[in-house]
């Protein structure tokens, strides 16, 4: 028994439910989610809360209960609430600014490195060393920073890079004389 897909989904005020079918949609005040749900799962909406359960006792189905309890469970924090990831740019002349629908890196390469910000994302630049990125998709939202990530990892000697808020770079000893 999944310990994670017996809990329902409590859906707050100002956050509607649709099912149809195999199909979930939610609205709330920072947009709209759907998703196509699968065969092995059974979405039931009822007090304001959704129940998600498995269709039948297959491992399949036991495997994606807990899986998609969670997904629903992300998609209404999504349009009530929303998410954020912050990234820091580490290094000398490293720096970001946003420039209309684009984000604007320089990473140390001889050219700017231009990203374009995808619909139902926001991205800020609070500081030229810091970038939020912000939106109602949890999967979205990640997806971006790992690729704005991606053009300059954080590197264990001198920690240059472009890495998320929190996270730890295990350094490295540099040459010995």
């Amino acid at each position: 028994m999944s310990r994670i897909g017996k809990h329902p989904v409590q859906v707050p005020q100002g956050v509607t439910c649709q099912l149809e079918e195999q199909e979930i949609k939610i609205k709330g005040k920072n947009g709209e989610l759907s998703a196509l749900l699968s065969k092995e799962v059974q979405v039931t909406y009822e007090n304001n809360a959704i129940l998600v359960r498995p269709r039948d006792d297959s491992k399949q189905a036991r495997m994606l209960w807990g899986t998609w309890k969670n997904r629903i469970k992300n998609m209404v924090q999504g349009v009530n609430e929303g998410f954020t990831v912050r990234l820091e740019i580490n290094g000398v002349g490293y720096r970001a600014a946003v420039e209309g629908s684009t984000l604007k890196l320089q990473l140390g390469f001889s050219h700017d490195v231009l990203y374009p910000i995808p619909q139902g994302i926001q991205i800020k630049c609070e500081k030229p060393t810091a970038i939020a990125i912000s939106g109602a998709d949890r999967q979205r939202v990640g997806q971006v920073a790992a690729e704005i990530r991606a053009y300059r990892k954080p590197e264990p000697y001198k920690g240059k890079g472009v890495k998320y808020e929190n996270e730890h770079i295990v350094r490295k000893e540099g040459k010995k004389k």
